[in-house]
């Protein structure tokens, strides 16, 4: 199984600053909040990490690059906990694909096809940090009860906030764990089937590459993963996650990003 990183995105909420700094770049606590992705994509068990990048972002591949020259200065010059920050980063084999065209997330997920083939993969948003690493495991022990039918992670939103994300529909069939039988985008207040708010973790069947395959650019030109997931509701069985608001954290706006910054900075400290 492999786990996705979609990390082409222009990060445009976070302009000036991602003008010449990729956003999966940009530092929460003390690292880049890519690392925190891509390690709990390791920790998932996952047999491969893949970062779906732009050319133009090559400050995460030069990351994930082994640089022994600095680790040696490092270590030359006592510093040897950074040495051993900078030989971490650069010890993750992780694969790279390109996005060459800004046309979404379900097209950045489809310019995997050939790494996922016909198995099961994980998604992960680069946005969205879980520290502890243990989501995608219980996604998946709630797939195989389910006869490895695709999980998504969801989370509960107060009402001011519903409007905001795409939001599920169906039946909680036990603790946590709900069957689906709905997928509606940003939905006002009162069309909302439910408080559950897709929270930026899959794990998709492989008959979704093929559902992407099929599906025609949307709002913007773009070509959204939900389109395939609703399809999919159509002949598969879905089922989804809710997970607590302290297992998770967003960091896609400036706001999000600093309020993941403190809180993380005290769970790591302990101030």
């Amino acid at each position: 199984m492999k786990a996705l990183i979609p990390a082409a995105g222009l990060g445009t909420r976070f302009l000036p600053a991602t003008k010449a700094v990729p956003k999966e770049m940009l530092m929460v606590v003390n690292k880049p909040a890519i690392q925190y992705v891509v390690e709990e994509g390791f920790a998932s068990g996952a047999d491969e990490v893949v970062i779906i990048n732009a050319r133009n972002k090559k400050a995460i591949e030069e990351h994930f690059s082994p640089d022994t020259a600095l680790v040696d200065t490092l270590n030359q010059r006592g510093k040897t906990a950074y040495a051993h920050a900078v030989e971490q980063a650069g010890s993750y084999v992780v694969r790279f694909v390109y996005q060459d065209e800004p046309l979404g997330l379900g097209h950045a997920i489809y310019c995997a096809r050939d790494v996922v083939g016909d198995e099961p993969f994980y998604v992960l948003l680069g946005d969205v940090l879980v520290p502890d690493n243990a989501m995608l495991t219980r996604m998946k022990r709630v797939s195989e009860q389910h006869h490895n039918a695709s999980v998504i992670a969801v989370m509960p939103v107060p009402d001011e906030e519903v409007s905001r994300f795409g939001i599920i529909g169906g039946t909680e069939v036990s603790a946590d764990v709900w069957k689906i039988d709905s997928l509606v985008e940003k939905p006002a207040l009162q069309d909302a089937p439910t408080h559950l708010a897709v929270f930026g973790r899959y794990l998709l069947t492989p008959r979704v590459m093929e559902l992407l395959s099929h599906v025609k650019p949307g709002v913007g030109g773009e070509i959204q993963l939900t389109d395939a997931l609703e399809a999919l509701l159509r002949e598969e069985e879905m089922y989804a996650l809710a997970v607590d608001a302290r297992e998770g954290f967003d960091t896609g706006t400036p706001e999000s990003w600093l309020h993941t910054n403190n809180e993380l900075y005290k769970r790591t400290f302990g101030k």
